[in-house]
């Protein structure tokens, strides 16, 4: 029997997570045949199993199930329902159902309407629709895209011109240069105009113009600079880049062309007062271990957490891996011995990665004895990483059994073994395991000033 659905409780629960039937367990439930038991879930007003179960029905069926989620008003379910509707070959249905939730305001409804107002033939409509909202960096980069449809690249160029010229200081202290844009990837949405008209000068010098270009790791000039086979001046713009992106950048064009000696070299010699060698080190040590160098993998890193640079629990996780894959965990466990030794102490960071060198070993016994013993074995940290060694070992029942002692936040990982071991209803319950949306804090200003706070 359907719950009742209300679109604010259906969007928390989907974005945190809590109370449902997460994505991954629908994947897992079909892969292991239970395809009656996500339609049964679904019919319960579980999402998940109800995008699953539609995206592979005939549209009538597909409709009636997304259909009370559609009804609710919850955007999530609209751009679902629409996206089938586009695939059935009805896209005016699609158009008409974004609409209502542009109306009511809805940002990433307009961005949607936008792009399939293009794909239907209605470009220059979908430029009209996004053009008073240049100033927003997502719709902005829909207008942009958009106007190459259309044939409007200039008029594009015009209004993100106009707010690059707008942009303000960020500060009155007269060796500032920086300027705030909005929205901040304007000059990069230039730039990508320019490049596809084939001004890839006037787009290089563009991005020169931006304090920076790295977005998520990756690095806007480097990639055009690589995408036209500017090696040189990628080169030298990986020289003064202090994220080390562009240096990444070049390596992976150099090892793409079959350089990879060229490609360790860029790494190696880049100035340490640019991209200090713990940014370096990594993409270095998985450049080497992709060319069977994993020997020299496990001396850039090894010499690297020895030297105490920072990030050395992360660093040293790498270096166990390493060490596991390489099948050598002896040496791993001795690295681990004389980082302790030269530290004094050796916490859970560390510790943790003791355990499945051990059990490579075939001292599994020993591992979990380790575990079980040491001061913070029954943190909530701590069970989850011996029950992740149990279930490696095989010995996933035992996993559940530590598990399930303990409610601290373990609903993924008890739900993974779960259905493992087949116990698909006890999987379910887990997972559905509702934590209460948390009261909103109090405007700023009206907090409380004596304990408690």
């Amino acid at each position: 029997m359907l719950e009742a659905l209300d679109a604010e409780d259906l969007g928390y629960r989907t974005r945190m997570l809590t109370g449902c039937i997460p994505p991954y367990a629908v994947i897992r439930l079909l892969e292991l045949g239970h395809a009656g038991e996500v339609e049964r879930q679904a019919a319960r007003g579980e999402w998940f199993c109800a995008l699953a179960v539609a995206e592979d029905a005939a549209p009538q069926r597909a409709r009636a199930v997304l259909a009370p989620f559609v009804a609710t008003g919850w955007w999530e379910a609209a751009e679902a329902l629409a996206r089938l509707l586009e695939r059935w070959g009805q896209g005016e249905e699609a158009i008409a159902l974004v609409r209502s939730h542009v109306a009511a305001g809805n940002r990433s409804a307009l961005e949607f309407l936008g792009r399939l107002l293009a794909r239907h033939g209605r470009a220059g409509e979908a430029f009209e629709l996004l053009r008073p909202h240049v100033e927003d960096w997502w719709l902005a980069a829909a207008l942009v895209d958009v106007a190459e449809v259309c044939g409007r690249d200039e008029e594009a160029v015009a209004l993100l011109q106009a707010r690059v010229d707008a942009a303000v200081r960020v500060c009155e202290h007269p060796t500032c240069n920086s300027r705030q844009v909005e929205p901040f990837n304007a000059v990069g949405l230039l730039a990508d105009i320019r490049e596809r008209q084939g001004r890839i000068d006037e787009a290089i010098a563009l991005l020169h113009t931006r304090y920076g270009t790295s977005v998520n790791g990756r690095d806007q000039l480097a990639d055009l600079l690589a995408r036209h086979d500017r090696v040189e001046e990628l080169r030298a713009y990986a020289a003064a880049d202090y994220h080390g992106h562009a240096a990444k950048r070049l390596a992976e064009l150099l090892e793409e062309g079959g350089d990879v000696a060229g490609a360790v070299e860029v790494y190696r010699q880049l100035d340490d007062a640019v991209v200090p060698w713990v940014c370096r080190a990594v993409p270095l040590a998985e450049l080497l271990t992709r060319h069977g160098r994993s020997d020299e993998a496990v001396e850039v890193l090894r010499s690297l957490v020895l030297s105490g640079t920072g990030h050395d629990d992360c660093l040293a996780d790498l270096l166990c891996t390493q060490y596991a894959e390489q099948g050598r965990a002896a040496d791993g466990l001795t690295f681990l011995d004389e980082l302790k030794a030269d530290r004094g102490e050796e916490d859970w960071e560390f510790f943790r990665l003791r355990l499945p060198l051990l059990a490579a070993l075939g001292r599994l016994e020993e591992a979990v004895e380790l575990a079980r013993s040491h001061p913070e074995g029954d943190s909530w940290y701590g069970l989850l990483t011996l029950a992740a060694l149990l279930a490696d070992a095989g010995r996933t029942e035992e996993a559940v059994e530590l598990l399930a002692q303990d409610e601290r936040g373990h609903g993924y990982d008890l739900s993974t073994y779960l259905l493992d071991l087949g116990r698909v209803a006890d999987a379910i319950a887990v997972l559905q395991r509702y934590e209460p949306r948390p009261v909103a804090p109090p405007p700023f200003g009206d907090g409380v000033d004596e304990p408690p706070f």
